[in-house]
């Protein structure tokens, strides 16, 4: 079987999603984001493709947070934060 860019990026894109689902709910999300974003980017940056697979990452979470409800206001900003963190993760 072969992994993909989408394959491998996929899972990481879905915890922040549940993240951000249960911030709109009124979860506070924060440390559980941060936590969760530099797990995904460690483990992103074992894969001999990982500057892809960072570019891919904070590509879907822009990309969901730009298809959202802009009446979800905590969904966005937690895709936004993740995205920001993701972001400035992969400059370090």
């Amino acid at each position: 079987m072969r992994a993909t860019v989408v394959g491998l990026v996929t899972p990481h894109l879905l915890r922040i999603v549940d993240l951000a689902n249960a911030a709109q709910k009124g979860v506070s999300v924060r440390f559980h984001l941060h936590d969760a974003v530099a797990r995904s980017m460690a483990e992103m940056a074992d894969q001999y493709n990982a500057s892809a697979l960072a570019a891919a990452y904070v590509e879907g979470l822009e990309n969901v947070a730009g298809q959202a409800p802009r009446a979800c206001t905590e969904y966005v900003g937690v895709l936004q934060a993740a995205a920001e963190t993701a972001r400035r993760l992969g400059r370090d």
